[in-house]
């Protein structure tokens, strides 16, 4: 027997082209599985405008108390940006290339138990932060990863092969860029192959940048990947995947990879490196003021 979920009221917004999933009979499925437990329920289609006042409107006339995003950060990072600040949850069934968001908050990568997640979890309060002006729910880069991500976002196909590809691809030619950065009183200058900013600790397809990250601990983890021999540029991000511990802005090794947090920091962008926020390609900027939003949003995940 399952639970209901009374008194909540769910709007799905379904990407169609996010990812590589079949997206074939998806959206009687999601009615389907509101029947089920007892609840109301509509599916709309995402907009590539991010421009999301239709569904605004729905949630303040109707009633509605959850939104539920199928498809990947790109589209999540939109809605999200757009809704935030409409008391509703936020949910997610993972349907992108990267997912990084979902997999750093627990959120089963299978459909139905990402169904049953929605249905039966509660809300969660969930930090972003903003680079700029924009919105951004867990990552941004400038420099190499950033350059990866115009790249995947230019090729006909998604999914983890292609962006293992264009990772390789862009290994082999990539050069360092030059920043400075000022955070608390630290003032960092270098040159480095990219710089993350990460509210997760993910870059997507369980790709780890950050492992000691938070989504809900009011401070952004900064990791800094300075240059250094391209033999050696592997094994240290390997390290820093594994587990990598936090070094603090007074770390002096010039071939050491920096890792810290902060809740905001100013970037000044000296070779104009590419951007990317949430994973999607961005126009980059000299400085970059970034700065996070503690208790953001309510996310569904694992309590």
């Amino acid at each position: 027997m399952r639970i209901s979920a009374s008194g909540r009221k769910y709007i799905f917004l379904v990407n169609p082209i996010s990812g590589t999933a079949q997206k074939s009979g998806l959206q009687k499925k999601l009615l389907d599985a509101a029947l089920t437990f007892g609840v109301p329920a509509i599916v709309l289609p995402t907009v590539a405008s991010g421009n999301y006042k239709f569904v605004q409107q729905k949630i303040e006339e109707e009633g509605y108390t959850d939104v539920i995003i199928c498809g990947g950060d790109g589209t999540v990072n939109q809605v999200i940006g757009s809704l935030r600040k409409n008391d509703v949850n936020f949910g997610i069934i993972p349907m992108g290339s990267g997912n990084g968001l979902a997999f750093s908050a627990k959120i089963p990568k299978t459909f139905s138990r990402a169904v049953d997640l929605v249905f039966t979890g509660k809300g969660a309060y969930t930090d972003a932060f903003m680079v700029n002006d924009q919105f951004a729910c867990m990552l941004c880069g400038v420099g190499f990863d950033a350059k990866v991500a115009h790249d995947f976002a230019n090729q006909p196909s998604r999914g983890l092969l292609t962006y293992t590809q264009q990772t390789f691809k862009n290994f082999l030619s990539t050069g360092t860029y030059h920043f400075e950065m000022q955070v608390d009183n630290h003032l960092i200058n270098t040159e480095s192959f990219f710089i993350s900013i990460a509210n997760s600790n993910q870059f997507g397809n369980q790709f780890t940048i950050a492992p000691k990250a938070s989504l809900d601990d009011g401070l952004l983890d900064i990791v800094v990947v300075p240059k250094m021999s391209k033999a050696i540029l592997p094994f240290a991000l390997i390290q820093q995947i594994s587990g990598g511990a936090l070094t603090g802005t007074s770390k002096k090794s010039k071939d050491t990879i920096q890792y810290f947090q902060a809740a905001k920091l100013q970037l000044k962008n000296k070779d104009l490196a590419p951007l990317h926020i949430d994973g999607e390609p961005k126009e980059t900027a000299e400085l970059f003021n970034i700065k996070v939003i503690p208790k953001s949003f309510r996310l569904i995940r694992p309590q």
